[in-house]
C-alpha cells in the first residue's frame, strides 16, 4: 500500500512544471548548493538534479522550479551564471499541455 502511494506522489511530481533547464552543472555541485545560488533571483520551490543509478554521480543537469514567473525572469536577465569555474548553460522551459505537444509520447 505504501509503495502505491510512493508511486503517485512520484508522477505527480513528474508532472509538475519547471521554469529553468540548466546544463553543464560541475560534478562537485550539490543540489542544496544549486538551490542556494538560484535563490539569490527569487524563491526557489524546487531543484530537481537527477542522478545516475549506475554511476551514482548526477547527470550534470537540472530543473529549477521558481514561486514566481518573476523569479526565473531575473535569472534570464543576468548574462552569465558560473559556479566552482563552469559557466552554466541555462534555457527557460516552456509549458506545454500534453494535448499541444508535437510527438504524443512527450
Amino acid at each position: 500500500m505504501a509503495a502505491a502511494g510512493l508511486v503517485r506522489a512520484a508522477r505527480r511530481r513528474s508532472r509538475q512544471f519547471f521554469d529553468i533547464f540548466v546544463a553543464e552543472i560541475p560534478w562537485t555541485v550539490s543540489s542544496k548548493e544549486l538551490k542556494e545560488y538560484f535563490s539569490q533571483f527569487g524563491s526557489v520551490q524546487r531543484c530537481q538534479l537527477p542522478f545516475d543509478r549506475d554511476t551514482g554521480f548526477h547527470r550534470r543537469y537540472c530543473w529549477i522550479k521558481f514561486s514566481t514567473p518573476e523569479d526565473a525572469q531575473n535569472v534570464l536577465k543576468k548574462d552569465s551564471h558560473i559556479l566552482e569555474g563552469s559557466k552554466l548553460t541555462l534555457k527557460q522551459q516552456t509549458h506545454r499541455r500534453r494535448s499541444q505537444r508535437r510527438n504524443p509520447r512527450e
